[in-house]
């Protein structure tokens, strides 16, 4: 079975593929996808890689139109959150209550989420119903973020400071909300263009407790006149350098998680003072979803309209003005939040 789908490297060199599918194998389940979040590591991988082009999507929600013999508990027409890593659930991590340590999971084998169809594992869907495809693929980019804040370990009353307006640093401030945080900031470099606006709008929506603009001299005072020491904990959603800026509003002892990528050369390596982070007992700690956990939870906030997907997925784009849509987001000019690609719409940018 053949399937186009999305590929991309820098420069928006974005191709349009035909590829062929593997044979269903009696575990496996053939999705057809309704929806793919754009995540920013897509719009990353077009801006800045330099290999070979990148399969593009990995937000996925879809139908499944096909189950192997042996799949017994999901079968057509059952809607489905697809996870791009899954866990195997054999190995020693695994079967040692550590499953974020698999090093054997279940992937897409390199086919794009941004496609038509995926042949995939049966361990690798989440149903759901009585959910839009385009907000159930929310799904994925929610539970990136609440992985990085269970990791930060935010409590009723603690204080936080979220480095990074895009969706993963905007939903890391809404569930710091929920979570009781009695102190959320978000942090951004400017507020200059109407994507940057819109963010920071949602924000103020959210319920942020602060708003800061890094690029204003002596930005931390600001903060620091708000919780005099610095915060509990700094979760960082932006570019390798926005550590810097996490560790001038950190108190003494506090924690700093980061999940932010660059594929820029020479940009993910940053200086650090070990200096200061061992004699203000700093913790830093990475976040990765991989192999992907807490897909159910996120979908729960999704449903149960806890977290507002309907303020985050603002523009939507097909096969036909995809290329355009990314280019628009990457400049700025347009107020997205975030873009969910539909592979059987018609043109749809808005």
């Amino acid at each position: 079975m053949k399937s186009r789908a999305l590929f991309g490297r820098k420069g928006l060199d974005i191709e349009i593929r035909e590829i062929e599918l593997p044979p269903l194998q009696s575990n496996e389940l053939l999705v057809k996808v309704n929806a793919c979040g754009v995540c920013g590591t897509d719009l990353n991988f077009i801006r800045d890689w330099e290999g070979d082009h990148m399969p593009l999507g990995h937000e996925i929600a879809g139908e499944v139109l096909e189950a192997g013999s042996s799949v017994t508990h999901i079968s057509p027409g059952t809607q489905v959150i697809v996870e791009d890593c899954t866990m195997c659930g054999r190995c020693k991590d695994c079967k040692s209550g550590h499953p974020e340590l698999c090093r054997n999971m279940y992937t897409l084998n390199g086919v794009p989420g941004m496609g038509e169809y995926l042949v995939v594992n049966e361990a690798s869907v989440v149903p759901f119903e009585r959910l839009s495809p385009i907000h159930a693929a929310l799904t994925e980019p929610l539970a990136v973020a609440y992985n990085a804040v269970e990791s930060a370990g935010i409590t009723p009353g603690s204080s936080v400071a979220i480095v990074g307006p895009g969706p993963i640093g905007l939903l890391c401030a809404k569930l710091c909300l929920l979570k009781g945080a009695a102190f959320t900031a978000l942090l951004c470099r400017q507020s200059v263009t109407p994507a940057q606006k819109a963010r920071i709008a949602l924000a103020e929506k959210l319920g942020c407790s602060q708003i800061i603009t890094t690029a204003a001299p002596e930005w931390e005072k600001e903060l620091l006149a708000a919780v005099p020491g610095g915060v509990d904990r700094v979760i960082v959603t932006s570019p390798p350098r926005s550590i810097a800026d996490g560790l001038k509003v950190l108190r003494y002892g506090g924690s700093l998680i980061y999940l932010g990528l660059s594929f820029k050369p020479g940009e993910n390596i940053i200086p650090f003072d070990v200096n200061y982070g061992i004699f203000n007992k700093i913790t830093l700690k990475p976040s990765f979803a991989e192999p992907a956990l807490n897909f159910p939870a996120a979908l729960s906030l999704i449903k149960s309209g806890m977290i507002p997907a309907e303020l985050f997925q603002t523009h939507t784009c097909s096969f036909e003005d995809c290329q355009d849509l990314f280019r628009r987001t990457l400049s700025g000019e347009l107020p997205v939040i975030k873009p969910v690609f539909l592979p059987f719409a018609a043109e749809s940018c808005n």
